[in-house]
């Protein structure tokens, strides 16, 4: 019988996509593949990359900073200057190396300088032109009120976060990479399905015409069966549009180019029972990321409180300078050390410190009121992929009973009506059942597995 056939392609399925690929897409390297080439998956990367040397700048403020400058100026502008001469008081030694004013005293008794000495104007020329410096800097904090210690943590918290970040993504991209390829293997079989279909109405036409020419059959009949190989025809039409989408978004999603002609394992039944084994949602890395948010809200609180603390530091230079002339007399050519230890202690401030430390204690607080809410959704979603994983596994089997008893009952309708026991507008109805249960059964077990991926994600073990 023609059914039986169709039935066995059904059954037995092979892919009709020509194979331009040097290796089967299986549903592990979809998966493989789209780890190595998503957009998603190189973002998360550099991110984790940028946290780790956002880290290394935060540890390199423990240590001493070292730094070179040096300036050369040159202007045409000199400064001049005449002192006006004037008469001085002269002085003589008194005989113990000493010396005392040179005094005369008056009728009066009034003291007066016996002699006078003569100094006459002074020009003095000042040169700015051609004055250079060099020299090395080196600063070291003592201590910061615990800023530099809490930013530091703050970094290390934050590559922590980047690197959960990029396991969160690789998981998205997995369950993105299980829909792509589920979705394509579904596509597939039920375009073979509606072919299959197609072609049980071609064999029904063909009797039915056959009949009519015999004069069995009414041309309401023939009709009947034409509109149902139109329906069929569309239905082709719209499963091969369908699989050309699916190709594409799995091409997209694996990182092929979207003109790739890919080969893909049929889908078998599945042999194994899937083991429900955690209902704990704390591996997730939604979780943890949370819970890192927390903490890094506590060392913003010692940030923010770091601030208002007294902060001591030193630094050290050592420079040569050379230049700066008097009356055309170079004054500096040489080197010098200095140091400098700074000591600043915040005094008042009208509250803004205790009200920045109170502002990010309110963040921490709102962060852990998060992470409860989203834990108990995270359990709920938990919940429902452990039923959705149940249900489906149910729909499995009950799709394949429906589908051996479609079966049963396309045989027994064709065989009656073959007989004239049964009218045309019954098996046409026995022929969409069956159609609807093949579509069905494919359906589930897509879904069935898709699930599977959805639970594993859920409960943090994708």
């Amino acid at each position: 019988m023609r059914w039986k056939k169709y039935i066995f392609f059904l059954l037995f399925p092979s892919v009709v996509i020509p194979v331009y690929a040097q290796e089967t897409l299986t549903l592990e390297r979809c998966r493989e593949l789209a780890l190595e080439r998503n957009k998603s998956i190189e973002r998360a990367d550099e991110n984790r990359k940028k946290a780790g040397y956002d880290t290394k700048v935060y540890l390199s403020n423990y240590l001493p900073k070292f730094s070179a400058a040096g300036n050369y100026l040159y202007t045409s502008t000199k400064l001049k200057k005449t002192l006006p001469g004037s008469y001085l008081p002269t002085f003589i030694p008194d005989g113990n190396g000493g010396l005392i004013p040179n005094l005369l005293t008056t009728i009066d008794g009034t003291p007066v300088f016996k002699e006078y000495a003569y100094f006459p104007d002074l020009d003095i020329n000042f040169g700015l032109s051609g004055l250079y410096t060099a020299g090395i800097r080196v600063e070291q904090p003592i201590y910061t009120g615990g800023k530099v210690t809490a930013a530091y943590k703050m970094s290390r918290i934050g590559e922590e976060i980047a690197g959960l970040q990029q396991v969160l993504t690789r998981t998205e991209v997995i369950l993105l990479s299980d829909e792509a390829y589920w979705t394509y293997i579904q596509t597939l079989e039920l375009t073979k399905t509606a072919k299959a279909y197609k072609e049980l109405i071609i064999g029904l036409r063909k009797d039915v015409e056959n009949a009519y020419q015999a004069g069995l059959k009414s041309r309401n009949d023939v009709l009947k069966v034409q509109v149902k190989l139109n329906e069929a025809e569309l239905q082709v039409l719209q499963a091969e549009n369908a699989v050309r989408l699916a190709r594409m978004n799995l091409c997209h999603v694996i990182g092929l180019p979207l003109t790739t002609r890919v080969y893909v394992e049929n889908m078998a039944e599945e042999n194994t029972t899937f083991l429900l084994s955690s209902t704990d949602i704390t591996g997730r890395p939604e979780y943890h990321i949370l819970s890192k948010q927390v903490e890094l809200k506590g060392e913003e609180t010692r940030l923010a409180r770091s601030e208002f603390l007294p902060n001591i530091g030193v630094m050290g230079n050592f420079g040569y300078a050379n230049g700066l002339k008097l009356n055309g007399e170079k004054l500096l050519d040489k080197t010098s050390f200095s140091a400098v230890v700074s000591v600043q202690i915040p005094l008042f401030n009208w509250g803004e410190g205790c009200n920045k430390v109170r502002s990010v204690k309110a963040e921490k607080r709102m962060a852990a009121l998060q992470l409860e809410d989203a834990t108990e959704k995270m359990e709920l979603e938990l919940m429902q992929a452990v039923n959705e994983v149940e249900e489906k596994e149910m729909e499995v089997k009950l799709t394949t009973r429906s589908l051996e008893q479609a079966e049963e009952n396309l045989k027994t309708s064709r065989d009656h009506f073959n007989v004239g026991m049964e009218t045309l507008t019954d098996h046409l109805e026995a022929q969409s059942l069956w159609q609807k249960a093949c579509s069905d059964h494919i359906r589930a077990q897509t879904s069935s597995r898709l699930s599977k991926t959805k639970y594993l994600k859920a409960a943090g073990k994708l």
